[in-house]
């Protein structure tokens, strides 16, 4: 069977219309992919200044706990929530439900709220244990 080249064999980029649904799902590989990157980084230097001595130890407590630090552990803390809370999402799609365009588009703009939000109830909690 001849095939034409004057069509795609798949839809382009191009002509679909961007929307929150796709974000969430783009959001969720990279909050995934970030979680494993800068969980195992965190990981090995945290064994490693433990294993080394006081000192090295005392260099990652200040290092983690500078401002820096904590906008690391607070942006680690909301691409865990986020890729929690759209990991459920896809769930629930594999069971069949959820695809209407209109409930889609809900869940995923909560996705967002409810990370945001519970990330901020977290850090608010941790800082008013600190304080």
């Amino acid at each position: 069977m001849a095939r034409t080249n004057s069509r795609p064999l798949s839809p382009h980029l191009t002509i679909w219309k961007w929307g929150p649904a796709m974000a969430i799902s783009i959001l969720h590989r990279v909050t995934g992919n970030g979680l494993a990157t800068v969980g195992a980084l965190g990981l090995v230097w945290w064994l490693m200044a433990a294993a080394i001595g006081p000192e090295a130890y005392a260099t990652f407590i200040a290092c983690a706990t500078s401002p820096f630090g904590y906008l690391v552990m607070i942006g680690i803390t909301w691409a865990f929530f986020q890729h929690l809370f759209s990991g459920l999402r896809h769930f629930v799609l594999d069971m069949g439900a959820g695809y209407e365009l209109r409930t889609n588009k809900s869940w995923s703009i909560a996705i967002v709220v409810a990370s945001v939000l519970v990330t901020a109830l977290v850090w608010l909690y941790i800082f008013g244990k600190a304080f």
